[in-house]
């Protein structure tokens, strides 16, 4: 296995944490980046880079460019949920959802892609959701959000395979992780006609995001594509068969009876 050059985003807990700790265990060199000042261990290197600010991502890629003169690997797997209705969505949580989950992987691409074109070479993994194949109840601006990540993705692959640049787009499924407590909650929604209905679905939602697989599980699956020479396009990596089921109703039903189940499954 060769060893390589790996930056990762949201690096300090969750799914971040766990491909870094995989990563670093095959022998790699892990850049990790968090919004605030880390110290580095002896294996995993932390960056201090903010995912909303172009000049923050440049600062970060230069300095692992000048340290290793080169960069391989890219995982853009930062990013936050916010839940609500999406009639009740505000300028502010539309911003900030988007910035984090879409932006931030446009801006953090555009600036490593050139380092990439130059050694006719490099990996870029998208990390998007099962949320970003079908939308869910209340969580609208984040399925947005990764449906934008899916189409940027195809994109972006499209155009960079003749530099010899492989993108890859990871559709994780419900991993128990602190993305569950750290979802923002619409204040509106909560006020709201929709408030009731909102409060089902989402304990429905996190209920099945506090059973979800262990993080590992995902780190080795990354771990795995990372080595092969020619990735598939796109992953689902889940250890739920429901979860895989459903995206695979999602591709033969039509969209309203597909729907009907998700309304089903979540209450709403």
């Amino acid at each position: 296995m060769d060893k390589k050059v790996i930056l990762i985003t949201g690096a300090t807990s969750g799914l971040g944490k766990a491909i870094a700790e995989q990563l670093l265990q095959d022998g790699h060199i892990v850049y990790g980046t968090s919004r605030n000042k880390m110290e580095s261990t002896n294996s995993l290197k932390m960056l201090q880079m903010d995912i909303t600010q172009r000049e923050s991502i440049r600062n970060a890629i230069s300095a692992i460019f000048t340290a290793e003169s080169r960069i391989d690997v890219v995982i853009n797997n930062a990013g936050m949920g916010i839940g609500g209705a999406a009639e009740l969505a505000t300028e502010q949580e539309i911003d900030l959802q988007m910035q984090a989950n879409f932006y931030s992987v446009v801006n953090v691409c555009s600036e490593v892609l050139p380092i990439f074109r130059f050694a006719r070479n490099g990996l870029i993994i998208n990390v998007s959701s099962i949320g970003g194949v079908f939308a869910l109840p209340y969580q609208g601006l984040y399925s947005a959000s990764k449906f934008a990540v899916e189409g940027y993705s195809e994109a972006l692959s499209l155009e960079t395979k003749q530099f010899g640049i492989r993108v890859v787009v990871l559709e994780p499924g419900d991993f128990n992780t602190g993305f569950t407590k750290n979802r923002v909650i619409s204040q509106a929604t909560i006020n709201s006609e929709y408030s009731q209905s909102f409060h089902k679905v989402l304990k429905n939602i996190e209920k099945d995001e506090t059973n979800g697989g262990k993080p590992q599980y995902l780190a080795k699956k990354t771990s795995k594509i990372i080595n092969k020479k020619h990735p598939k396009f796109r992953y689902i990596i889940t250890p739920s068969v429901v979860q895989k089921m459903s995206i695979f109703a999602s591709c033969i039903l039509s969209g309203r009876a597909f729907q009907w189940i998700i309304r089903l499954f979540y209450g709403v």
